[in-house]
């Protein structure tokens, strides 16, 4: 048994770099549905379908805890998957609460009433799915009151950084960051609300400026998953060895996935 990390396609990666630098004594599947990939351009119903196959994929390798390295997945399908279809024995966790957690500085596990935190206009840079889904906005809205949100649908960076086309991607960014400002001159606080983004984080804080906090996801999952496991230790499993599964082709994925974390990683058939 091991922790199941999902994702779409390579942008969990990033989380799963972070898990492993941080646990690592703890042996993770990574399950990339590369043959579906990108989510973020897909209707809800879709994205629960796939997302609960491929949950169910890692449940086989043994992965009673289910990390959704994904945001479109953890908005536009865990709530749904919450309610109605994970069984009792099973935990399956999104990447959103973290990153709320850290804006509004509030403890993992804190239900106290929402209140006022420093931040006022935060901006939110998401895939087209994750920004219509409002998941962010409703989950913030649990903790945190006065926070103003404008959120920028990221078309085309997830397929550009997918294509390791740094120069369209980091063009992209510029673009989108320019529309978000148009709206919201002055952000004081900027969400990379995809775990692709975080390859393009310094692009971001670029094109949003010095003064603008940049909240990427990999370090606060990580951190929220190892305070889960202290609380939740027999989900770690007796496990050993991490494996890396794809939906895809595993050659092309994992030559991908090389050129993406810049160090050599082997995917083999889901």
């Amino acid at each position: 048994m091991a922790v199941g990390v999902f994702d779409s396609g390579l942008g969990g990666l990033t989380v799963y770099e972070a898990l492993a630098e941080r646990l690592p004594d703890v042996p993770f599947v990574y399950l990339g549905d590369n043959a579906h990939a990108p989510y973020g351009v897909r209707d809800a119903d879709d994205i629960y379908r796939l997302t609960c196959a491929g949950v169910e994929r890692l449940w086989a390798e043994g992965c009673d805890l289910v990390i959704l390295a994904c945001n479109t997945a953890s908005a536009a399908a865990l709530k749904r998957m919450q309610e109605r279809w994970i069984p009792k024995d099973k935990r399956v966790l999104g990447v959103f609460v973290p990153l709320i957690e850290a804006l509004t500085e509030r403890q993992w596990g804190d239900n106290s009433p929402p209140r006022e935190v420093a931040v006022k206009h935060v901006a939110l840079f998401a895939t087209p799915a994750t920004v219509s889904s409002r998941a962010f906005q409703r989950e913030l809205a649990f903790r945190a009151i006065g926070v103003d949100v404008e959120a920028q649908p990221c078309g085309g960076v997830v397929d550009a950084i997918e294509q390791g086309d740094e120069i369209l991607a980091e063009a992209l960014v510029k673009s989108h960051v320019e529309a978000l400002k148009r709206r919201m001159p002055h952000p004081e606080a900027a969400i990379l609300g995809c775990t692709h983004y975080p390859l393009m984080e310094a692009a971001f804080q670029e094109a949003l400026g010095p003064q603008v906090k940049v909240f990427s996801q990999p370090r606060l999952v990580a951190a929220s998953l190892a305070d889960y496991l202290d609380r939740r230790p027999e989900m770690r499993g007796p496990g050993q060895v991490s494996r890396f599964l794809t939906t895809g082709d595993p050659s092309s994925v994992s030559a991908k996935a090389t050129q993406f974390l810049r160090h050599g990683i082997r995917f083999e058939a889901a």
